[in-house]
């Protein structure tokens, strides 16, 4: 895989990936932890992390989607060499995404003295897919990145995720926030929701402070993040 020096990192430019990925960075590792600690012998407790983790999934695929959709086509137009390696980087997901989804299931089946040796070998095979996917990111924001900034402008970056936002539904919108908000900086999750209570309708603004952020947010983060969206009202 290429690097790139952190300094040759366009700061202050319109950041497409950094958001999205620091949410799904924070999902991804919490449900491995979750899946580790998990005790097959509690059927309730399983499904209950089975349950999140195939959400889990499910939101990741339609992020690759909405990669695959609105940012690679443009990509390719002006590097094209670039879109491709992205494209296999993500068909190799797509099917990391289908041996989970089989791995899950044969958890869900397994009898009670089965399932915890299927469970584990769920929790190594998501841990390695977690490992690539953190890799995959970094690629994104490190190399993918800075080639956008130097082939778009921000305000055409700031347009195309835009487009992306528009095409998700509400329900996912909302889960999406919810594992956005408690990864952010203070700073950069204010900026987020207050570029939203400028613009948004206001059911909308209530509905991710109560839906997403109250929920996800410690106590002190919350009143952080009222105080500072009071003070740009």
């Amino acid at each position: 895989m290429q690097d790139t020096d952190a300094c040759a990192l366009p700061h202050g430019r319109w950041d497409i990936y950094g958001p999205i990925h620091k949410g799904l960075r924070l999902a991804s590792t919490e449900l491995m932890i979750r899946l580790g600690r998990a005790d097959g012998q509690d059927a309730a407790a399983v499904r209950s992390v089975l349950g999140d983790l195939r959400e889990h999934l499910r939101i990741a695929a339609g992020h690759l989607d909405h990669e695959e959709t609105f940012i690679h086509p443009l990509l390719a137009e002006r590097q094209g060499a670039a879109a491709e390696r992205l494209a296999e980087q993500h068909e190799d997901h797509r099917r990391g995404f289908g041996r989970l989804e089989r791995m899950i299931q044969t958890v869900e089946t397994a009898g009670s003295q089965e399932r915890p040796a299927r469970l584990r070998e769920l929790y190594l095979a998501f841990s390695r897919f977690v490992a690539d996917d953190l890799a995959h990111m970094h690629e994104e924001e490190t190399i993918t990145w800075p080639l956008l900034c130097a082939l778009f402008t921000d305000e055409e970056l700031a347009a195309l995720e835009m487009r992306i936002i528009a095409s998700i539904d509400p329900a996912t919108n909302m889960a999406i926030m919810r594992r956005m908000i408690p990864a952010m900086t203070r700073q950069e999750r204010a900026a987020l929701l207050g570029g939203m209570q400028a613009s948004a309708p206001p059911e909308v603004f209530r509905g991710v402070m109560e839906g997403a952020a109250r929920t996800t947010l410690t106590a002190a983060d919350f009143a952080d993040l009222e105080s500072r969206l009071s003070v740009a009202a």
